[in-house]
């Protein structure tokens, strides 16, 4: 999954070997959770599979290989989408409930 940008220093600075690690050394270059294979087509989607590295609580700093999981994305989106949907209502707050414009100059 693409790093927000507002949390790209809350990451390790060796996040690629980290990642790598769990992906390529311990996955095997599969998903943990359903055996997707990177770069084949999800069997259930038939999308290319990117595998990334998921953090289970949701906390880039907790880099615990027991907190870490590689995940296809279908997988990973699913696991983030209640924490995802929780953090735009947060920043949707924070703007005072207006929506972001995009691509109006102003």
């Amino acid at each position: 999954m693409p790093i927000r940008t507002e949390n790209k220093d809350r990451y390790p600075a060796n996040w690629k070997e980290v990642s790598r690690a769990i992906r390529v050394g311990r996955a095997g270059n599969r998903c943990e959770k359903c055996g997707a294979e990177n770069g084949r087509p999800h069997p259930l989607t038939g999308a290319r599979v990117v595998l990334t590295v998921a953090h289970l609580d949701h906390t880039p700093e907790n880099c615990a290989e027991t907190n870490l999981r590689a995940w296809c994305q279908k997988c990973h989106n699913g696991y983030d989408a209640r924490h995802r949907a929780a953090g735009k209502k947060q920043r949707a707050a924070a703007r005072g409930g207006q929506k972001e414009l995009k691509g109006v100059n102003g």
